[in-house]
């Protein structure tokens, strides 16, 4: 499988490449065990995978370190799903940089051989690959989702940095299944000034549902 986009490390010789397109390693930027903090899973104890690699570029991202792939190192999958198993909770969740740039379909085959239940944290602004048992979409304006996403994602989770977040959060939801669990969250830094907007709002159209990130409120990563 090839990819496009400016997230895929450069420079890569040809057995690295091979690798890299057949999703056997992944540009790991960090990898913990937490309790997830954001839409319909939180509260829950999961393993988190972080990957780098991200040309969706949004401006308000506190993880922007996140971005270039070349900064983060190659890793084995079976590496990081024996990272995996070490932990108690038979959840993993796989996040970015944008995860729907690489191929996971031989990380999600080896999780799935151990038991472990695939949660995807994505924009969806390529092509998602991997079995998953959970498929947060997060859409992003900068580069919005390709349309087989829509009816593949469980959960809707819309950032409201400004008023007009709530226009592109009912242009997407119209593209969603009507299972998809919707849901608004401020974005950390305007918060304080979005939350009575947002509430306003869930009230006035309660199809819609707020997340939070309550693991920045309990100070865990």
């Amino acid at each position: 499988m090839k990819f496009i986009g400016n997230v895929i490390p450069s420079s890569l010789a040809p057995e690295q490449q091979a690798l890299l397109d057949a999703g056997k390693v992944l540009p790991l930027m960090e990898e913990f065990y937490t309790i997830q903090g954001e839409g319909y899973h939180s509260g829950k104890a999961a393993y988190f995978i972080r990957l780098g690699g991200c040309d969706v570029g949004c401006h308000w991202c506190d993880v922007k370190e996140s971005w270039d792939a070349n900064a983060h190192p190659l890793t084995p999958v079976e590496a990081i799903v024996e990272h995996a198993l070490q932990h108690p909770a038979k959840a993993v969740v796989v996040t970015g940089g944008e995860p729907s740039a690489f191929n996971l379909s031989h990380l999600t085959a080896e999780l799935k051989k151990h038991g472990i239940q695939t949660f995807i944290e994505t924009s969806g602004a390529y092509p998602l690959t991997g079995e998953w048992d959970w498929i947060c979409l997060s859409p992003k304006k900068t580069m919005p989702p390709v349309a087989e996403n829509f009816k593949r994602a469980q959960e809707l989770k819309v950032i409201v940095f400004n008023r007009d977040d709530f226009r592109w959060a009912e242009e997407n939801a119209a593209h969603v299944s009507d299972a998809c669990i919707r849901f608004l969250q401020p974005e950390w830094s305007k918060s304080a000034a979005m939350m009575p907007e947002i509430t306003n709002y869930v009230m006035q159209h309660p199809e819609w549902n707020i997340s939070l990130q309550t693991h920045k409120y309990m100070n865990i990563p």
